[in-house]
């Protein structure tokens, strides 16, 4: 009899930071200080820290100008029982991205998980705002709660400047060059249905995937990689795992 995997609250956490598309967003009324929460997209920068594309007449970017602490809720999307799933209710600072470097590398990845922002990212009144996580409340569900510091599930990055200065020319080489890599990943590794999988975004701890219905994976590299090198191999490795696993026989 196999025994059941235990629970790891940290890796759950980070699961959820790099796939959840959207949360709900709870920040305070800049003219009651009253809670308000709203719907707003969500894409991650390399370390996950969540980033927001927000139009300054949006009544949660007033309430952020008034007052930085926010909390954002994700959920695992489409679960059967909602209450069930895994979720996260992250708190910190929404702090507005100004840097051109900092905004450039905002705009790649929020635009590469959400394309349709194109049409808006431009417009003068929108932003990119960076939440500075602060600490995690994770329910993995019933008797699995934890409280843990923004710290353990954000991903380092203070080693992997090589990375993350190749992660753009990588992306594009990944859906240019091996779109049918990635649909081995999707299919064997995670049982995915066929779909046109995408990379999104590269960090050292792992590569996000998305598809044109939706869809978003998270595949974790065995080891933790920082420089271009060590993703070939971690690619390759992956690429060779799941042809391994393909050919095996039911």
């Amino acid at each position: 009899m196999s025994r059941p995997t235990e629970f790891d609250p940290v890796a759950a956490a980070k699961r959820l930071l790099r796939t959840a598309p959207l949360g709900a967003l709870a920040t305070l009324r800049d003219d009651t200080s009253n809670p308000f929460c709203s719907l707003v997209n969500i894409g991650t920068l390399p370390d996950g820290s969540p980033i927001l594309l927000i139009s300054r007449l949006a009544v949660h970017t007033r309430n952020i100008a008034a007052d930085k602490r926010v909390s954002l809720l994700l959920s695992e999307q489409a679960a059967p029982d909602p209450l069930a799933a895994p979720r996260i209710s992250l708190t910190g600072l929404a702090e507005q991205l100004t840097a051109p470097d900092a905004v450039a590398t905002a705009r790649r990845r929020y635009l590469a998980a959400h394309p349709s922002a194109e049409l808006f990212v431009n417009f003068t009144d929108f932003s990119f705002h960076r939440i500075a996580v602060e600490s995690v409340h994770l329910v993995g569900g019933f008797g699995r709660i934890f409280d843990l510091p923004g710290t353990k599930v954000l991903t380092d990055v203070s080693d992997a400047g090589t990375l993350l200065a190749a992660e753009e020319g990588a992306v594009a080489h990944m859906n240019d060059d091996h779109r049918d890599t990635m649909g081995l990943y999707a299919s064997v590794l995670f049982g995915a249905s066929a779909a046109d999988w995408r990379c999104s975004g590269l960090d050292p701890e792992g590569m996000d995937m998305r598809n044109e219905n939706g869809g978003v994976l998270r595949v974790d590299f065995p080891h933790r990689v920082v420089t271009p090198e060590a993703l070939r191999r971690s690619l390759k490795d992956l690429a060779d795992h799941a042809r391994a696993l393909r050919s095996k026989p039911n």
